[in-house]
């Protein structure tokens, strides 16, 4: 189920082990994979997946091939294919690119620094040259050009079931979670996958550096710190902030951040409440809808798409619960996260 093969070719390097990466560069007829998603083949690995079982076999045998040769080549499976009886089920013909990639390769190297370090890079590469870096550009023989963006990050503030489900599901999905609880228990609490903080928001959400690949789920059902958070998350470059916590209330916490300095262009890209409106309360339901709001807009950021940008993005649009957290103070009702 790995989404991002960078740890797997992280670990391919530390044993000084060359792999073979295939890239999926062209999709036709509504394949189950998006272009420039990758798989890792190395001695003891196999990481990723282009189709949930119809090719990857196959792709594996090629991949070895390239490892032991080290030419690159292109397959391709669905119309157009040396490979009839290879299909997906869905009928789509794909084009994967595989190339050998060494354990000492400065692209390579470049990549996972950046990793380390959270810069966006590019890789573009024809088999044989590989570059690696923020600006580069494809050349004429060049097969693949796909961009890298650092790890996606969730910092969850609370400590009560919603942001420990809030938390566990984050990590589930990827993200490099981290659980904020001020003041909390000395011990973390018993999810993998998941660091733990005591320090107090400011300090705290400072010492992480917030990017913007990086989500804020503010979750504590107390003022003063649900403040505090506000206060260090909203003027940061986090990509999304959001608030747990009863609509009826919103008014009085916006004022408060407003009378703090806090610039209104900073509030309104604050989600209050919390998540997708998907009905329900519970605490793996919030999560739910937490996680999936988070997922909805970094791909609207991606694609460009105004649908789900940001909450203002629906201010006003006819039977739309979603608005901006300043919409919102304008129109309050009832109802709570």
């Amino acid at each position: 189920m790995a989404e991002d093969v960078r740890p797997a070719l992280r670990g391919a390097r530390q044993a000084g082990e060359a792999c073979a990466l295939a890239t999926l560069i062209s999709v036709e007829g509504g394949g189950p994979r998006p272009p420039g998603t990758q798989m890792v083949f190395a001695p003891g690995v196999v990481a990723g997946y282009f189709s949930g079982g119809c090719v990857e076999s196959d792709i594996a045998d090629h991949a070895f091939a390239c490892l032991a040769d080290g030419e690159p080549r292109t397959l391709v499976y669905g119309e157009g294919s040396p490979w009839p009886d290879i299909r997906l089920l869905c009928g789509a013909r794909i084009e994967i690119f595989v190339e050998r990639v060494a354990a000492d390769d400065p692209a390579l190297a470049e990549l996972l620094s950046a990793e380390d370090e959270r810069r966006p890079v590019v890789w573009v590469s024809d088999g044989y040259t590989r570059r690696c870096g923020p600006d580069v550009s494809p050349w004429a023989e060049a097969a693949v050009w796909r961009p890298y963006d650092p790890a996606q990050r969730l910092v969850v503030v609370g400590g009560d079931p919603t942001a420990l489900a809030i938390a566990q599901l984050g990590a589930q999905a990827g993200f490099e979670t981290t659980l904020l609880r001020p003041k909390g228990p000395a011990a973390p609490p018993p999810i993998p996958g998941v660091a733990y903080r005591r320090d107090e928001p400011a300090p705290a959400l400072a010492a992480l550096d917030l990017d913007p690949w990086t989500a804020v789920a503010i979750a504590t059902h107390d003022i003063e710190t649900d403040h505090a958070a506000l206060k260090a998350a909203l003027p940061s470059q986090a990509g999304y902030v959001g608030l747990l916590g009863a609509r009826r209330r919103l008014m009085g916490r916006l004022a408060e951040l407003k009378a703090d300095g806090i610039a209104e262009s900073a509030i309104a890209r604050l989600h209050a409440p919390i998540g997708l409106d998907i009905g329900g309360k519970a605490p793996w339901e919030v999560a739910v809808s937490v996680i999936g709001e988070i997922t909805a807009l970094r791909y609207a950021r991606d694609s460009g798409s105004a649908s789900t940008t940001s909450p203002a993005a629906t201010a006003g649009a006819p039977g739309a619960r979603r608005s901006s957290a300043s919409e919102t103070a304008k129109t309050l009702t009832s109802d709570e996260s």
